[in-house]
Formats: structure tokens, C-alpha cells, sequence
């Protein structure tokens, strides 16, 4: 099993080919390519959907979305002009330059990434279109180098499942919110026990499935590290191909998975958006409340 440095080595040297190639080239290639970490079995040749249109956003840049996400947390972030907004996981510069559009000029956009590829083709994009509000740092997720109580909003977009320590990603989160500040995330989680096959072979994402953890225990996470007000804003089955399910399921298998009760899923494996408040410090004593 590889260790959490040997992991965050893997994605990062994964990410940096993406970042590496033309719009053009993965798009060609089925979503995000065969060299991305979502989005494709790779060896089976069968696009998995994970990502979502962000063409109808407002600031989207088409030559920042490498369509590596799984969700729309922009779109969910509730952001307001002159907000001071963290992207964990900035890639190109995608959210950041749609997080721009909602903050406008009075606001401030930071995109952290641990891949120098990616920071170095976001800091481009925001570059050749003048933005001065937008920037991006070169950081973990697990220490981050930003300040305390900094942020208004921080999004994400299908990043935190890759993070082998997600209670301290959270509790970094945490950190650098204001009293008072949100998040609006998307990931991957998984609900119920996948069929054996399945969960054993969840590679066949290339990290993004087999970084997942259950939706109760993501959940719980993220309220363990003092967040409240949580809610899942978004919740969608993330579409696997009978192709791909025929290498691992078997025919019963896979029936029963098809044939679930869409409401109430007994397993899968979803993209969710999931929002959550940093609370305004309460009163802590005498001392402190006159």
C-alpha cells in the first residue's frame, strides 16, 4: 500500500501531464484523457462522466476547464462581490475565474495547488486576460500557506477525495475561513457496500474513486472539525457503463445495482456538493460577552 507521500507523488505527477496538454487534446481524448486521475477506465477505453458544464457560468474560461471535476461548487458558493474566495485544488484556474465573475473587482480570488504545472498554466490563463484579483499559490491542502481567517468562501471541486488526511484538509479549511465563512465543496463519496469486485478494483478511476470514503463518514468529518449549518446542496450518481461493470460484476450484480430505488440508493458511488458554515465565535464567559 502506498503511503500518503507516495500518494500525493502519484497525483501530482498524474495532474502535471494533464496539465501539459491542449483543451483540445482532452477533449479528444474522452473527457479528461488517459492520463488524468478521473473520468475514464482507462484500459476498458469507456469514458466515465464525472464532470459538469460550467459553459454557462458566468467568467468561465474555456482553456482553464480540463474537466476534472465531479460537481458545480461555484454555482452553489453563495459568493458576493468583494468576497475574499480560496479554490483547494485550483487546476487551470477553472473555478477561480468563475468565482472571479461573482466577487468582481472588489474581491479576491487565491487558487491553491500542489502541482507547479497546473499553478503555472492557471497563472498563465489569469495572465493573457489581465486579471490582477486572482492568484495562485503552490501549497498542500493538508498545511496550507495561507493565513488564519482569511476567507470568505472557499470551494473545491472534486479534490478533497484525493487527500489522504481529509480531517486535517477540513481542519485547515476551518482554519482559513472567517467566523462566519462557508465552503461549498464537490467530491466523490460512496454510500452503502459496493459489490466486491467493484471496491476491490475502484483503481479503475485512476484515484478518483479509491481516495472516496462513505457520504455518512464525509459527512461526519466535516462536523467533527466544527462546521455546522452542513448540507448537501447537490447529490448525483456518478453513471458507470455496462462495459466497464461487466469486468468486475456479475450479471445479477449488476442488476441489482441498475435497479435501485433512485431515492434511497442502497450503494453507489456519487458526486455530491456539500455546504458548510465556520461559526461566528460564540460567548465564551464574562470576560468576554460585555
Amino acid at each position: 500500500m502506498e503511503t500518503a507521500d507516495q500518494l500525493k507523488e502519484t497525483v501530482r505527477q498524474k495532474y502535471g501531464e494533464i496539465a501539459g496538454q491542449s483543451t483540445s487534446t482532452l477533449e479528444s481524448q474522452g473527457c479528461c484523457g488517459p492520463t488524468s486521475c478521473c473520468n475514464a477506465d482507462v484500459e476498458a477505453n469507456v469514458p466515465i462522466a464525472m464532470a459538469e458544464d460550467y459553459q454557462k457560468l458566468n467568467g468561465y474560461v474555456a482553456d482553464a476547464d480540463l474537466g476534472l471535476g465531479c460537481g458545480l461548487p461555484t454555482q452553489f458558493a453563495q459568493i458576493k462581490p468583494g468576497d475574499i474566495v480560496v479554490d483547494l485544488g485550483s487546476g487551470a484556474g477553472n473555478d477561480c475565474f468563475v468565482a472571479r465573475a461573482e466577487a468582481g473587482e472588489t474581491g479576491r480570488v487565491i487558487g491553491l495547488d500542489m502541482t507547479p504545472a497546473m499553478i503555472d498554466r492557471a497563472r498563465k490563463n489569469a495572465k493573457v486576460r489581465g486579471f490582477k484579483n486572482v492568484e495562485f499559490v503552490y501549497g498542500d491542502i493538508e498545511d496550507m500557506p495561507l493565513p488564519d481567517d482569511l476567507a470568505d468562501v472557499v470551494v473545491s471541486n472534486c479534490v478533497m477525495n484525493l487527500v489522504p488526511d481529509k480531517a486535517k484538509a477540513f481542519a485547515e479549511t476551518f482554519r482559513i475561513l472567517k467566523p462566519g465563512g462557508h465552503f461549498s465543496i464537490s467530491d466523490i463519496v460512496l454510500l452503502g457496500d459496493l459489490p466486491e469486485g467493484l471496491r476491490q478494483d475502484a483503481e479503475m478511476y485512476a484515484g478518483c474513486v479509491s481516495g472516496a470514503i462513505q457520504k455518512d463518514a464525509y459527512l461526519k468529518t466535516i462536523a467533527d472539525c466544527g462546521f455546522t449549518h452542513i448540507i448537501v446542496q447537490k447529490q448525483r450518481e456518478i453513471h458507470i457503463p455496462d462495459a466497464v461493470f461487466m469486468r468486475y460484476l456479475t450479471d445479477n450484480e449488476i442488476a441489482a445495482y441498475r435497479n435501485q430505488d433512485k431515492n434511497h440508493p442502497s450503494f453507489g458511488i456519487f458526486s455530491v456538493t456539500v455546504f458548510a458554515e465556520k461559526p461566528v465565535q460564540s460567548c465564551c464567559g464574562p470576560d468576554c460577552c460585555n
